[in-house]
């Protein structure tokens, strides 16, 4: 493997040859002396862009070597380069592209199955493993969010969990929804398929759903879909069928504590890798994300694939202007439209909403140095490796190819990575700049910061350092750190998210369509 080290130029960098800009690696005041031979103008700061020569209006900025918006007015080399003079360019703001649907797709070399990686999982009686075993109370509506939470505090207080350390403990699923919900709409059908995954997640020994009797989600329609009966792992109830709060939260106690004799049986066993399913996530980006833990992620999740495994990369907004660097890797024309569809939803679902797809730059992503959705789709994008795009599913869809696969949900995060466990994900790996506090029961969260300022400030959260990467370390080096790492996560070493408490709270179902 060719080893890819980044070669700042003083206290700039410019990622390709073909790029007008280079990026700043630490605060440029005006009249600094660049590598580039162009003297700052305007103050630039860390992260941040600026000109490397005459930019005229209308004329393309280039970062990565590829199209990231069109200068609105004249810039002078050495001017800072950001949301002032740049934008998507265009009268509808839109960038047309040749897709090259699977002109790009390269064969994997796959490792063999006695040279895979291996860890330590839980396996599950339908072939899955887990990562973790827990036990989940979900809530087929917000009207039976209560009690889900009085369950699991009572369960909490009594101890009972201390005889059963094989348990990583009992999590209720709530959330805001359920009801007032079109019953033959894409909402519902969204909603149905994120209750289903969450229950059938290998990182879940056992499940309750429990609702309020006569919401919209009918627990016994979604039984009756999947084909579902109840289980010594399984049980449903409503506070109206059984009587009451208390009643049901009697009820549900009494249910948890017989699972957990059962799903306590569980012991971790070697497995290789083509057990795991990745979710990548980034959130709270900034402008070191496409150039340090992005790319590295991708390196791991290139490794993964090699050992059999599955990557899958989201946030349909954040690819919104790549999308044709992963049409050319997919290993059909299917698989390209299929995305392209998707992409082409969302074009709607903005307009019609009175948006736009470049609305998706927070202000924290802005101040850390990105400018427009396109330059962010690149760096995103950069999470998915090399390797061929293998699928393409709807939100929450089960996944059941191997390989890198894309799952469309919105860019925010937990709502996404909803969707992503509701697949099949049994970990995650989630970079960020600016840094993102998250984690996400039942999968662990591996945090990955993009630069080392902020990895120093608040290393408590962060797993691993990616800005390393700016001072040396090759893209290669750092995509396997995150690949051995996920080999110990997911045998059971804890994350720093999972140390801090954090994943009670990031269960978000996507909600699509009109409350009624």
């Amino acid at each position: 493997m060719n080893e890819h080290v980044i070669q700042p130029q003083g206290k700039t960098l410019v990622l390709n040859a073909a790029d007008n800009i280079a990026v700043a690696l630490a605060n440029l005041d005006v009249g600094t002396e660049t590598a580039q031979g162009v003297s700052i103008v305007r103050r630039v700061p860390r992260g941040h862009k600026f000109a490397t020569r005459a930019i005229g209006a209308g004329e393309a900025v280039m970062k990565f070597g590829q199209i990231i918006g069109f200068a609105k007015e004249g810039i002078a080399p050495g001017d800072w380069v950001h949301e002032h003079n740049c934008g998507m360019g265009g009268k509808d703001g839109t960038l047309s592209h040749d897709y090259a649907f699977a002109e790009g797709v390269v064969p994997v070399e796959m490792l063999a199955a006695n040279k895979r990686a291996t860890f330590e999982g839980f396996k599950r009686a339908n072939g899955d493993v887990g990562t973790r075993n827990y036990v989940g109370i979900l809530t087929s509506v917000n009207c039976s969010a209560t009690v889900a939470k009085f369950m699991a505090e009572a369960i909490n207080r009594s101890g009972v969990l201390d005889d059963h350390p094989e348990i990583d403990g009992v999590i209720p699923f709530v959330h805001g929804t359920g009801c007032a919900m079109d019953l033959t709409g894409e909402g519902y059908q969204i909603f149905r398929r994120t209750q289903w995954g969450y229950t059938s997640n290998p990182n879940l020994g056992a499940a309750l759903l429990v609702g309020l009797g006569c919401e919209a989600f009918q627990i016994d329609k979604m039984k009756e879909a999947y084909n579902l009966s109840e289980t010594d792992t399984f049980q449903t109830m409503t506070i109206q069928e059984i009587g009451g709060t208390r009643k049901m939260i009697d009820w549900g106690v009494e249910r948890i504590k017989e699972m957990l004799p059962v799903a306590a049986k569980a012991r971790r066993e070697t497995v290789d890798a083509s057990h795991l399913t990745l979710a990548l996530q980034c959130g709270g980006s900034d402008g070191y994300s496409g150039i340090t833990a992005n790319p590295a992620l991708g390196v791991a999740a290139d490794i993964l694939v090699r050992n059999g495994g599955t990557a899958i990369l989201s946030e349909t907004p954040e690819i919104y202007g790549a999308e044709h660097l992963l049409t050319r890797r997919a290993v059909n024309r299917e698989v390209g439209e299929k995305l392209i569809e998707r992409i082409k939803w969302w074009e709607d679902y903005t307009s019609r909403n009175g948006g736009e797809m470049n609305n998706n730059p927070s202000p924290g992503n802005k101040l850390g140095g990105l400018t427009t959705i396109l330059e962010k789709s690149l760096g995103a994008a950069a999470k998915g490796g090399t390797t061929p795009l293998t699928a393409v599913y709807e939100y929450a869809e089960k996944v059941t190819e191997k390989g890198f696969v894309f799952m469309d949900t919105p860019g925010f995060d937990p709502v996404s990575a909803t969707g992503q466990v509701a697949g099949g994900a049994n970990i995650l790996a989630f970079t960020t700049g600016r840094g993102s506090a998250y984690g996400c029961k039942p999968v662990p969260s591996m945090k990955l910061a993009t630069n080392s300022d902020m990895y120093q400030r608040m290393t408590e959260d962060m797993d691993i350092n990616c800005g390393d990467i700016v001072e040396g370390v090759s893209i290669e080096a750092k995509g396997q750190e995150i690949f051995d790492l996920m080999l110990k996560v997911a045998s059971g070493e804890q994350t720093k998210s999972e140390a801090l408490g954090y994943g009670d709270n990031e269960f978000v179902p996507w909600q699509v369509g009109a409350v009624m």
